[in-house]
């Protein structure tokens, strides 16, 4: 069993991925600044010796002792989060990324990396292919996240080329699920909370912008996966299933049975027009691919979203 830094572990996606390798026996230590993280997510782990928490900035050199594994994933991850937090998010996707590294290196540990979707931009190839180099506006106001990530595959290619860190990068595509912050800004919490309050949907531009929602579990399922792998080139885990903005908000008034009407308003500058993963790769190297529909997935997590309206009344 090995002993894993998890940075961001307070996070939607940090948390669950603690989740699952404590339940492999392995000796978790949780790195989170709180700045976006909720303590609450690990809450349940408060007696678990196999749990350490450090309140910790990864922006701020630190030294965790020797580690086995590092998974990275610290930073903003909503419009929401990382509009407010601009200078943060870049600092966390370059200073944090690189501090992380040089933990790797120092205790030769494996390193994965939370790398995005966002780092094709608003694509020109669809579905996004993994050799494709994207679309990005460097000074839109995306450009804070899009960047730091992008900068972040650069610094973890090159720990890997010069110093023969082990790391592995991990496209991830829109991920849902109990956790996921409930006004975040993303879709799937956006149209939930809507829809359990009763107020209409919003629809951004006409709603034939299309995503792909991948179910937290499946997600975490290839993550792990990954980490195990010899690929040292970034891989897309994600649901190749595309959905409309329109038939997405259709799937959550059907799990919600909410009679919410669905109102229109200006795109965001830069929102990305298509976003659908060609997990070729994945199925090919890690024999994985998810197994969650978007109703399935929405079912799951819908008392969670009915535990935050109830946190809202109180």
């Amino acid at each position: 069993m090995k002993k894993i830094l998890i940075t961001g572990a307070a996070g939607f996606l940090g948390s669950h991925l603690t989740d699952a390798l404590l339940a492999q026996g392995h000796t978790i230590l949780g790195v989170d600044d709180l700045s976006t993280g909720n303590k609450a997510n690990l809450a349940h782990l408060t007696t678990n010796p196999a749990f350490t928490f450090l309140h910790q900035d990864i922006t701020q050199p630190f030294d965790p002792g020797p580690i086995d594994y590092v998974f990275n994933f610290a930073s903003p991850a909503s419009p929401v989060d990382y509009d407010r937090l601009g200078p943060e998010t870049l600092l966390v996707g370059s200073a944090g990324t690189i501090n992380t590294l040089n933990i790797a290196r120092k205790y030769k540990a494996g390193y994965l990396h939370a790398s995005t979707s966002e780092c094709y931009g608003d694509p020109e190839v669809h579905p996004q292919v993994e050799t494709y180099w994207g679309r990005v506006n460097p000074i839109g106001p995306r450009s804070v996240y899009d960047e730091a990530k992008r900068f972040s595959e650069a610094a973890i290619t090159a720990w890997h080329r010069y110093y023969g860190v082990d790391t592995h990068m991990v496209r991830i595509f829109n991920t849902y699920g109990p956790r996921l912050q409930a006004n975040d800004g993303r879709v799937i919490s956006n149209f939930m909370m809507q829809a359990l309050r009763g107020e209409p949907l919003t629809i951004y531009g006409d709603g034939l912008q299309t995503r792909s929602f991948c179910y937290v579990s499946d997600l975490i399922e290839g993550i792990l996966s990954l980490s195990n792998s010899t690929e040292h080139t970034p891989v897309n885990i994600g649901n190749p299933t595309e959905f409309t903005m329109i038939e997405c908000a259709q799937e959550v008034l059907a799990v919600t049975g909410s009679k919410s009407e669905l109102i229109h308003k200006p795109l965001p500058q830069d929102d990305p027009t298509r976003r659908r993963p060609d997990i070729t790769k994945a199925r090919t190297l890690l024999n994985w691919e998810p197994r969650i529909s978007l109703r399935e997935g929405l079912q799951k997590s819908l008392a969670y979203f009915q535990s935050c309206i109830a946190a809202e009344s109180k």
